[in-house]
């Protein structure tokens, strides 16, 4: 194993699922370090910097260590490493059900197609918009997600015109998530209520049953 083929890693632990289409499934995170967008509602700041350099077969090791089926790769933004994709197919080579958590700002087409991809696109309010790679939708699947975090009635507007005029529905699962702390859950529930949006309606699970504690 060369020194090139090591990843730089925040935390690996073993949690709840908390958000997208396997909420609640006990699930292994690998929380890859650094991320080149600054988005406003961003949780996971401590990712950006800091980490240790791991060796694939030592993240293997680990993840196995919990004995869990489901594993997410998620960051920061994980695909800013270029040992990535390499990472994720090791994994599913190991016989994970292996789900990826990208902001959607580094192209993501050519992964491993094994690997589930959940996409948040940049509402206004991210500071971000700028960042989406409109493009890469085109090549998702229907086992993957797209999530809008949704901060104000315009973020939803946006999100809802977005939905609609790229038919986003027709090709993978869509979700929309109140921007913790900023727009109320019963806000966007009603909203997406009112409109019959084709759209799931999610709330960061791990976030109402253990708040901002890291490793959870």
């Amino acid at each position: 194993m060369s020194i090139d083929e090591r990843l730089k890693i925040t935390e690996i632990f073993h949690s709840l699922q908390g958000e997208a289409q396997f909420a609640g499934v006990p699930s292994v995170f690998v929380r890859l370090t650094g991320c080149p967008l600054r988005c406003h509602y961003c949780d996971t700041a401590y990712a950006f910097h800091g980490g240790e350099w791991w060796t694939l077969p030592a993240i293997l090791a680990r993840v196995a260590e919990f004995e869990t089926h489901d594993v997410c790769v998620t960051g920061g933004e994980p695909l800013a490493q270029r040992n990535c994709a390499l990472l994720l197919k090791a994994l599913c080579d190991q016989g994970h059900r292996v789900s990826l958590e990208t902001s959607g700002a580094l192209p993501y087409a050519a992964l491993d197609p094994r690997v589930i991809r959940v996409v948040d696109v940049k509402t206004p309010e991210s500071g971000e918009e700028s960042r989406n790679l409109y493009g890469e939708l085109d090549t998702l699947r229907a086992q993957d997600q797209i999530k809008f975090v949704i901060g104000s009635r315009t973020d939803y507007e946006w999100s809802r015109a977005k939905v609609q005029a790229m038919a986003l529905a027709q090709r993978c699962g869509v979700l929309f998530s109140p921007s913790y702390g900023q727009l109320e859950a019963r806000d966007l529930a009603d909203w997406v209520l009112a409109d019959r949006l084709p759209v799931r309606f999610q709330i960061q699970l791990h976030k109402y049953l253990w708040g901002e504690a890291r490793g959870r």
